[in-house]
């Protein structure tokens, strides 16, 4: 991970003079925790790769980088608020050093990669579009994140994760679009369609009685 690149921007961010070596260092130790195979420093460096490709078009791209710093810091397979935790981690860090309507924003863009309800503000709708922009890679590339999550996920059963995920899946596959902003539509819907249209059937094939 770029640690001058987050200290730039957590300095950028702060009104108040913050050390940021402490929390980039936390950042690190969280992101290398060993149960994580997929919600990795990895995908935080691919998140922004993905960032830097569209930072021209957001109203705040100072809010939803930080944002993507932080949106899986927390990370428990077996918990269900894992986003409000990392969410919540981040506001400790921010608190005292950043202005509060800047925090507040960051607070609320990374509580949108729960992924239950439909972005409504625009720098939301490229922070959800980022975190799913994985699923338009290449299918070797798409099946080896899958195969990283399951991993994570090792106290399912299966058939328990075939199931949890094909529900994610459908309910992505029934959304009009994948993507919420014409920049990702562009670049990764039809691979994504293609991607999660092949997985529902290989897991459907997978599920039905034998």
């Amino acid at each position: 991970m770029d640690r001058d690149r987050f200290l730039r921007l957590w300095r950028s961010c702060c009104e108040k003079d913050s050390a940021g070596e402490p929390i980039i260092a936390d950042i690190e130790a969280s992101y290398g925790e060993p149960h994580r195979h997929y919600h990795t420093g990895r995908h935080i460096e691919y998140c922004l790769t993905q960032f830097d490709l569209a930072r021209h078009e957001m109203e705040d791209a100072n809010a939803i980088e930080m944002a993507l710093w932080f949106h899986d810091i927390e990370y428990d397979p077996t918990a269900r608020d894992n986003e409000r935790q990392s969410a919540e981690r981040f506001k400790n860090y921010a608190h005292g050093a950043m202005r509060d309507e800047l925090a507040q924003k960051i607070y609320q863009l990374i509580m949108i990669t729960m992924h239950s309800d439909a972005p409504q503000e625009a720098d939301q709708k490229y922070m959800v579009d980022i975190d799913l922009s994985s699923f338009g890679l290449p299918w070797k590339e798409f099946i080896q994140d899958s195969q990283n999550i399951r991993r994570e996920f090792s106290h399912l059963s299966d058939q328990e994760f075939a199931r949890r995920n094909l529900n994610f899946l459908t309910s992505l596959n029934d959304r009009p679009f994948v993507f919420f902003t014409d920049f990702y539509q562009q670049r990764y819907e039809q691979t994504a369609r293609d991607n999660i249209a092949k997985r529902i059937a290989s897991l459907k094939e997978y599920l039905a009685p034998s």
